[in-house]
């Protein structure tokens, strides 16, 4: 990977922030954009905006073949087996509660059990709550080892045969924990409960292949991987989508609508009611399309090397906290000893680097570990060995500040 290269990609990187050259490292909550991207968009409101599937004209038809190809793109980007497994939606978040909605709340009932685990983001435990409450069904967490991962033991004892639904994050936004969704997956299987995949921080940092997970939703959005906001993919195995209800209603996802009852268009369209996300789509396309350039396994292990570097450069300070496993994705969340996370981002900002702080969206995490809030570097494919230099020095800066003010 030419890094530099990558880097002129993104018109973003190129600023200083506070006059301070831009070290952007909050790529777990979203990525930039290459330039690829926003021409892509571009080209669409510019040249050929129009609504799909409805017209005959010819900017009707260039943007329904764009939309749909980017379908396409999708499917082969996960390996799908067929575009009618390949549900656009607003993001992971609508995704979920849609999979909550359309089948967990037609399927479950009273003493049903749904299993999560304590690292999950709020978007994959409250649809599961409102599930649980509406149903009578049973919310369960696996537990996690001391280093934040999750035992296939646990599992095994967690899930059982009243189990209908494992929910499951696939990489940890807070930890960095790569969990075994595949065995996972076997798991629930053999219980005959069904496997749902949160994907949002995998997707963009690893190859992904839904057949080879078995599992039977896997959902992620676009803004974490170069892509633009507003637009997600719903996986689901075709079997389930076929029995599964519509969770939105209205135009575009209607065969026909009589007085009193209507019917539904056939997969993928049946999910994807009103106005698509015409050009979220379309740019989602354009960056998987560079991120496939580039290379999923070569992005992996630039951020691997970033992570064990940001590690072993983090250990010459002192009081830092580092929570999850040694082996991890491309993110560390620390802390530093007697200064409050918020303090630590807003001093880096100072710096010109962007850290997240805060819970993170996992607040039953935070209480796991004990913490109120933590903060977050997280690496993508631009990020540089020189850029967590500039992070780490920027620590030891925070911690003389504070050190010296109090």
């Amino acid at each position: 990977m030419d890094i530099q290269a990558i880097r002129e990609q993104f018109p973003i990187l190129h600023q200083q922030v506070n006059g301070k050259q831009l070290v952007y490292l909050d790529n777990a909550a979203t990525s930039q954009k290459p330039i690829s991207v926003i021409e892509t968009l571009g080209r669409y409101y510019k040249e050929y905006n129009s609504n799909v599937h409805r017209g005959v004209h010819t900017l009707g038809t260039k943007a329904t073949d764009a939309y749909e190809g980017a379908r396409e793109t999708v499917r082969k980007f996960i390996n799908a087996r067929s575009i009618r497994e390949v549900v656009f939606t607003r993001g992971t978040t609508t995704a979920l509660n849609g999979i909550a909605t359309g089948y967990a709340a037609e399927h479950l009932k009273e003493g049903d059990e749904i299993v999560i685990s304590y690292m999950e983001h709020h978007a994959n435990i409250i649809p599961w709550q409102q599930v649980a409450k509406r149903t009578g069904a049973v919310l369960k967490y696996i537990p996690l080892q001391e280093d934040g991962t999750i035992s296939l033991a646990d599992a095994e004892q967690t899930i059982t045969s009243n189990t209908k639904i494992v929910s499951i994050m696939y990489v940890s936004n807070v930890l960095g924990t790569i969990n075994p969704v595949k065995e996972l997956a076997a798991i629930a299987h053999r219980n005959g409960a069904i496997m749902i995949v949160d994907g949002a921080q995998s997707a963009p940092h690893m190859r992904v292949d839904v057949q080879d997970l078995d599992c039977d939703f896997y959902v992620f959005s676009s803004h974490k991987m170069c892509g633009p906001t507003g637009v997600g993919v719903l996986y689901g195995k075709e079997s389930i989508l076929e029995n599964m209800e519509p969770f939105e209603f209205g135009g575009e996802m209607i065969d026909f609508v009589d007085l009193q009852e209507s019917t539904w268009k056939e997969l993928p369209w049946k999910f994807e009611a009103g106005t698509p996300i015409i050009g979220g789509a379309i740019g989602l396309a354009a960056a998987i399309d560079f991120l496939e350039s580039i290379g999923l396994e070569n992005i992996e292990r630039h951020e691997h090397e970033l992570a064990q570097y940001a590690m072993e450069r983090l250990s010459e300070v002192d009081g830092v906290t580092i929570y999850g496993p040694k082996h991890r994705a491309g993110l560390i969340t620390f802390n530093i000893e007697d200064v409050h996370p918020h303090d630590v981002a807003t001093v880096l900002d100072v710096e010109g680097i962007a850290v997240r702080a805060g819970h993170h969206c996992a607040q039953p995490l935070m209480r796991w570990l004990k913490v109120s809030a933590t903060a977050r570097a997280s690496f993508y494919l631009y990020n540089t060995k020189d850029e967590v230099d500039a992070f780490v020095e920027g620590l030891v800066k925070t911690k003389e500040y504070f050190t010296n003010v109090f």
